[in-house]
């Protein structure tokens, strides 16, 4: 398995993965599928300030990573979200270790302060990866988000850096 940036020619795989959490999850408070060219946007967005990584094996593409502003106001400029997905079944091989390695790696590179993860509860395996790279559980939304005919709490782990 390999990881590196992500291209313009990896958004159909990036689509496929996220859709399937759109459809079937909880995990994502998206509600509607996306198209190839709103990945190629976000792609674009994302790319001229963080890194969008991919991660991929002899199948495809197995999952990817990102990072993203955290808020708009320029006073949350040192502070990134990172985001991470895996293709369903690709859990349990490390697959998320070494994007989120990799993703924090180049996060060093750049002027941050503090990182943010989101979390919507329960997702035990998204939380024991961010704690795992020393994110701390910070804030507890009841209720705030409602999918599939449920109401559904979010979680904010942080890592602040060196």
């Amino acid at each position: 398995m390999i990881c590196r940036m992500a291209c313009r020619a990896d958004a159909g795989s990036i689509r496929d993965i996220y859709n399937h959490y759109v459809i079937h999850t909880a995990v994502t408070f998206q509600e509607a599928p996306l198209s190839v060219k709103d990945i190629e946007n976000l792609l674009e967005v994302i790319r001229t300030r963080f890194p969008f990584l991919v991660a991929e094996d002899a199948n495809g593409i197995t999952g990817y990573a990102y990072a993203s502003a955290w808020k708009q106001r320029s006073a949350y400029r040192f502070a990134a979200e990172c985001t991470i997905y895996l293709r369903p079944g690709a859990g349990g091989r490390g697959t998320g270790t070494r994007l989120y390695s990799r993703l924090f790696d180049e996060l060093e590179k750049l002027d941050l302060h503090a990182l943010v993860g989101c979390i919507a509860l329960p997702n035990p395996a998204s939380v024991a990866l961010h704690e795992k790279y020393g994110f701390v559980k910070v804030a507890h939304f009841k209720e705030v988000g409602f999918k599939f005919g449920r109401w559904i709490d979010v979680g904010y782990w942080e890592k602040v850096l060196g």
